[in-house]
């Protein structure tokens, strides 16, 4: 037996749906724009409340905006239906490896949070309350899933890596395929019962799952009693993990004292001439304030390599001792890596931010070794690329 299996009821884009993740984006009025020069986005689905037409409401008040958006994407032909398929997915751009995956469902049941609890998929981060609750009520609300939670098979990988990039070599011209802001090609391919089938939900379920992207989604589906979520399965050879930095828009005293609070915590600060980057490796963080550059060496502590990754120390002794900020504060913006140091260190300098915080990548080796010793990664610690895009393959819930 296998915890993947084939979507019963799915709906597959026809071209001009798919979309980034609702939670990929710095600022909610790119989400505007986006939804705004693209109706089909599903965007408009996945953040009601930021569409044009529905601004001003608040999220659970636009719910019944995002059921009719739905309903009449299916009803003029943006999607198509099909039946117990899995779905063949490769991302490719000119001069990158190609990434592959398998859109399939995945038991809910098998979510394991902690050592001591059994499943075959690993949850790694802390989570916003809020934002589960969200997710909650727009399944619940649509009867549909459409953003996957992405799954690295860390057992079978470098298998799962072969047989996919085989079967997409094999099955002609894809169903649909979708361009997104980074000028990559998402390619899709259905997969009806059969042999073929069998052998890759074995292959995708034949170990460990780690979440790399969807932890709120995960647990969206463990709140709202689904037994089943909507997945990519994908492989390490397929990833890679980009820079994930903070940008606080107001600091809670003046920059000179939260370097004083700093040092006087261990940290050895150097100011950095000209621009501020992301760091090369880690050990240290960068600090964007008011015009100058700061490197910043937080001190080790006690405990093991957990507890002193470098977001780890900044949430703790950045963020929380030096600053009084918990990690959900809301003048706290986790910025991902599709936005370059540049666009954070801007948003200082124009006024719109206090400071900005660059941490260099949490590499997957050790990504993949603290999620198999069931620890919990800091929030929003790793951004993953290339992300699975939304909007191309839609799970409907049983009713």
């Amino acid at each position: 037996m296998t915890v993947v299996h084939p979507i019963a009821r799915a709906w597959i884009t026809t071209g001009g749906t798919g979309a980034q993740n609702y939670d990929e984006f710095a600022d909610d009025a790119e989400i505007t724009a986006i939804v705004e020069a693209n109706p089909h986005s599903a965007l408009g689905i996945e953040m009601p409340h930021r569409a044009p037409g529905s601004l001003g409401k608040s999220f659970l008040d636009a719910l019944p905006d995002a059921v009719g958006r739905l309903a009449e994407a299916k009803a003029d032909g943006s999607y198509t239906p099909a039946e117990h398929v899995v779905v063949l997915y490769r991302i490719s751009a000119p001069g990158e490896e190609s990434a592959y995956g398998l859109f399939a469902m995945v038991d809910t049941d098998q979510i394991s949070t902690r050592a001591d609890e059994p499943g075959l998929v690993i949850r790694n981060e802390d989570v916003f309350i809020a934002k589960v609750r969200e997710r909650v009520a727009l399944a619940e609300a649509l009867g549909h899933l459409l953003s996957p939670v992405l799954l690295l098979q860390t057992g079978r990988g470098d298998e799962l890596h072969a047989a996919l990039a085989a079967a997409t070599e094999s099955a002609g011209a894809p169903a649909a395929t979708d361009v997104d802001q980074a000028g990559r090609t998402h390619a899709i391919w259905l997969l009806g019962p059969g042999p073929a089938q069998d052998e890759l939900t074995a292959l995708a379920g034949g170990g460990d799952l780690v979440v790399a992207d969807g932890n709120h989604r995960s647990l969206a589906a463990q709140t709202g009693g689904f037994p089943r979520f909507l997945s990519v399965i994908t492989t390490p050879a397929s990833v890679a993990i980009q820079p994930y930095n903070r940008l606080v828009s107001e600091l809670t005293t003046t920059p000179d004292e939260l370097l004083d609070r700093l040092r006087a915590a261990g940290a050895e600060i150097t100011p950095v001439a000209g621009p501020v980057g992301v760091p090369e490796t880690g050990g240290a963080v960068h600090l964007h304030l008011a015009g100058q550059g700061y490197a910043v060496r937080l001190p080790q502590v006690g405990g093991g390599r957990l507890e002193n990754l470098d977001h780890a120390l900044v949430e703790r002794l950045l963020l929380r001792d030096a600053l009084g900020l918990d990690p959900g504060d809301k003048r706290i913006t986790y910025v991902g890596g599709d936005y370059p140091a540049s666009w954070l260190t801007g948003e200082v300098d124009a006024g719109r931010a206090e400071l900005a915080v660059l941490v260099a990548p949490v590499t997957v080796d050790d990504f993949v070794a603290v999620n198999l010793a069931r620890e919990k990664m800091p929030r929003k610690s790793t951004w993953f690329t290339p992300k699975a895009r939304a909007g191309l393959v839609v799970a409907e819930l049983p009713r």
